[in-house]
């Protein structure tokens, strides 16, 4: 067997030192980059952002945060981070989604709402080093306070006075106390309110339906208020009328004594029925005279008379 030529040697030399040098490069660029992503991973070397901060927990239980912008190196196994904060305007829906949310109102209707406020994180040690879960914690106190204002008010108002309604809660949300001598939502979360909307506010669909017959009914129940006031006013102007008509009479009849001419009483009555008899002639057999005490005798005007027939009527008492 013909030994291998010194050029081919070189050559198989020259592949084998450049194939380990390839595996070496290799090994080293892997080495290299688990070292860096076992750095990464841990977080060891950090990057703050602008608008943002980083709550970092050293070994012997204390907490500080990081709020300078740019590169940070700590200590593995000796500190962690605990939470990455935003410093930029942040939504809160009104519990907690963007779906409209039930409320009752003051007069015990249902309706439905839906609220964002935007906040602003001012003092970081107060948000996450004072509260823990701060985000949660603030969505209770922040549907507390809409909804103890929402439903307190009348129904008519939460439809059609919302700007008044909006403001009153803004106030409520930036500078009144949780409780009463208690801190305000800023003293307690370390945040800024920068604003507060109220989105929408309406009936159900089944409530509408009762809210428009409620109406129809009120307005039916006014109507009849008011016609039988019209008529209680009617009747007491009669009443009137004819109390002074008798007033009238008594005081034409009367006498200085104070009492009452009967005999003339009697006559004018008298006269009305025949009055009566006068008008009423055709048709009419008997007429009837109020009898008095000592009522005159009166004669009354004859009425029709048949053909070949002539007669007289006369009243006795």
């Amino acid at each position: 067997m013909p030994e291998p030529t010194p050029t081919k040697l070189v050559r198989r030399a020259f592949v084998k030192r450049l194939l380990r040098r390839a595996l070496a490069a290799i090994a080293l660029v892997s080495l290299v980059y688990g070292l860096a992503a076992a750095v990464y991973a841990t977080r060891t070397i950090y990057k703050v952002k602008m608008n943002y901060a980083v709550v970092l927990e050293r070994l012997n239980g204390e907490r500080m945060a990081v709020t300078d912008v740019g590169w940070h190196v700590r200590l593995p196994f000796f500190t962690r981070i605990e939470q990455e904060v935003t410093l930029m305007n942040q939504r809160l829906f009104l519990g907690g989604t963007v779906e409209p949310m039930r409320i009752i109102s003051k007069e015990n209707v249902a309706l439905w709402t839906s609220a964002v406020l935007t906040f602003r994180i001012r003092d970081l040690r107060t948000w996450a080093i004072e509260n823990k879960d701060a985000m949660s914690i603030l969505q209770g106190d922040y549907d507390a306070i809409v909804k103890d204002i929402l439903q307190a008010k009348e129904v008519n108002r939460l439809i059609s006075d919302r700007e008044s309604i909006k403001e009153e809660i803004f106030t409520a949300l930036a500078s009144r106390p949780i409780n009463t001598g208690g801190p305000t939502l800023a003293q307690k979360y370390g945040i800024e309110v920068v604003s507060f909307v109220l989105k929408e506010t309406h009936f159900g669909e089944k409530l509408v339906e009762a809210t428009e017959e409620k109406k129809r009914r009120e307005l039916i129940a006014e109507a009849e208020n008011y016609a039988a006031d019209q008529e209680a006013s009617r009747i007491r102007k009669l009443y009137a009328a004819y109390l002074e008509s008798i007033q009238a009479l008594q005081q034409g009849l009367g006498r200085p004594d104070g009492a009452t001419d009967r005999a003339l009483l009697e006559f004018l009555t008298q006269q009305k029925w025949a009055s009566a008899y006068e008008k009423n002639q055709s048709g009419q057999n008997t007429v009837v005279i109020q009898n008095t005490q000592s009522a005159p005798a009166l004669t009354l005007p004859p009425g029709p008379v048949p053909t070949g027939e002539s007669h007289g009527a006369t009243a006795h008492p």
